[in-house]
């Protein structure tokens, strides 16, 4: 129809210092991904029972906080910060973790830091301040900083499984699915687990694939164990 242009929608700065990150991730960086599926039945269970003894509000997302955290100190070279000019990289001395939020402003990824030294109760608090922080636009600049190892969760939204860009700064970033009822089989006979599929994305300059799988297998056995992470 004459006279009828598209509609320009200008792009916001978080979209356009997003977009330039990622651009220069994919670009300079190379990726490898991994996926595998951990066994949240347990987990989902332990989770329920133990929020109502302790009284407290604690996120399947804060199980896996502290299992990345664990699994990090055990596999160092997963939270390497690659140097700009790709001649060596850095071991961070504290495990700072990242976590994607939809915030009214865009896409946030505020930081809890010093996760190694926290417990599961220290990790939700903090985890929740910064949530409800982001989510009102309150996050300050602090807020952003010293992350070593990303996490990501498209589960509420009914995706299955994703693979994440890692940012110019982290050699991993973590991808969640949502959790989905799954028939097996256990000695014979047939019952439905609750599953969830990981990926892994990994700068293979830092990383092989061996040593990846070895850090995405020990954050799913501790999963696998949500007790062990409570202690």
């Amino acid at each position: 129809m004459a006279g009828v242009t598209d509609k320009r929608i200008p792009l916001s700065r978080i979209q356009r210092l997003i977009g330039d990150l990622m651009l220069q991730s994919k670009r300079h960086k190379p990726h490898c991904y991994l996926e595998s599926k951990a066994d949240l039945t347990d987990l989902v269970a332990f989770r329920k029972a133990y929020c109502k003894r302790m009284h407290l509000r604690i996120t399947t997302n804060d199980f896996f906080f502290c299992a990345i955290a664990r699994a990090v100190k055990k596999y160092p070279f997963m939270a390497g910060q690659p140097d700009p000019g790709g001649d060596f990289f850095r071991l961070s001395k504290h495990i700072g973790i990242g976590f994607a939020v939809s915030a009214p402003q865009g896409l946030v990824v505020p930081v809890i830091k010093e996760v190694e030294n926290k417990t599961l109760i220290e990790i939700a608090a903090e985890s929740s301040r910064l949530l409800k922080n982001a989510r009102a636009n309150k996050l300050m600049p602090d807020d952003f900083h010293g992350d070593t190892v990303l996490l990501s969760g498209l589960g509420m939204y009914g995706i299955n499984s994703f693979l994440a860009i890692a940012p110019p700064g982290a050699t991993a970033i973590i991808s969640m699915g949502k959790i989905v009822d799954s028939l097996v089989c256990i000695d014979a006979d047939m019952t439905v687990r609750r599953k969830m599929s990981l990926s892994l994305a990994v700068d293979r300059r830092i990383v092989d694939e061996f040593y990846a799988a070895e850090f995405l297998r020990c954050i799913i056995t501790q999963l696998e164990d949500p007790a062990g992470l409570a202690e």
